[in-house]
């Protein structure tokens, strides 16, 4: 089964974005998320309810600026980025213990 959240940008009365995510089957379920980071721990436990197979539906709210959507996506990319160079010197570690 698979689950489905959805990420909604908003803004604040200061200008700044956050997100809000909820998981559809649990709508009472909201957090709210100050940065990238953030973000991504919380859909990994929101994801634990679905062994990790989840969707994710993205909206923003009409007074969240085409700049704050834009910071939004090169944030996520960077942190994705990030996530596989990780991912990749631990594959290459563990390859290489296995070689030792």
């Amino acid at each position: 089964m698979s689950g489905l959240i959805t990420s909604t940008i908003k803004t604040n009365p200061m200008g700044r974005w956050y997100i809000e995510i909820s998981d559809t089957a649990k709508p009472e379920s909201i957090e709210i998320c100050l940065d990238i980071e953030e973000y991504a721990k919380k859909i990994a436990v929101m994801g634990k309810d679905y062994d990790g197979k989840i969707e994710v539906a993205w909206s923003a709210d009409s007074d969240v600026t085409p700049v704050q959507i834009h910071e939004v996506r090169r944030q996520m990319m960077a942190y994705e980025a990030e996530q596989e160079a990780i991912d990749n010197v631990t594959a290459e570690n563990q390859a290489q213990s296995f070689e030792s």
